[in-house]
This record gives structure tokens, sequence and C-alpha cells, in this order.
């Protein structure tokens, strides 16, 4: 039964990775029609799924293929950097919004 948790948690990062790169096809099409992008925020919603996801298949996969333990330490390692990542993502995007606040 753990094994079957562990293997959704790598597929739900599939799914997110494949999520964000859909939204960034789907952001480059927009901008190649002339729209006009939003600042800011779909670089947040493109990203972050991607990021995330592949934070997720990097904490798991190594495990549950039975890698050896500086090979996981490594990817547990590149997980929380992802994840570090995406927090100073949101952290960059509050810091714009309550700039864009304070000037109105």
């Amino acid at each position: 039964m753990l094994r079957f948790m562990d293997w959704s948690v790598v597929a739900m990062g599939c799914v997110l990775v494949l999520g964000g790169l859909g939204g960034r096809r789907w952001q480059r099409t927009r901008v190649r029609k002339n729209e006009r992008p939003e600042q800011g925020r779909p670089f947040i919603w493109t990203w972050q799924p991607l990021l995330m996801g592949l934070g997720m298949i990097c904490a798991r996969v190594p495990g549950l293929l039975r890698a050896p333990h500086l090979v996981v330490e490594v990817f547990d390692a590149l997980s929380f950097g992802l994840a570090v990542t995406v927090l100073g993502f949101y952290l960059r995007s509050a810091y714009h919004c309550l700039r864009s606040l304070r000037t109105t």
C-alpha cells in the first residue's frame, strides 16, 4: 500500500509538470496572437506547477528505485532547492503587489 501512495505522489508530480508545460505553451500562443500578457502572474502560474512537480518527482523516485543513499540525499537537496525557488517567486510577487498598492 505504501508503494502505491509513493507512486501516486510521483504521478501527481508528472501531472503538475505536464500542466506547467501546457500553461507555458498556452502563454506563448497568446503572445504570438499579439494579446497583451499580464505582468507577473503568468510567470508564477506557469512555473509554479512545473517546479513543484519536479520537486515531487525528485523527492520520491530515487527512493522508489532503491538508489544509493548519496543519490537520494542529492535529489532531496534538489527538491528542497526547488521549493525555496518557488517560495522566492511568491515573495517577489507579493512584494510587487504590495508596492503597486502603495503607489496608487
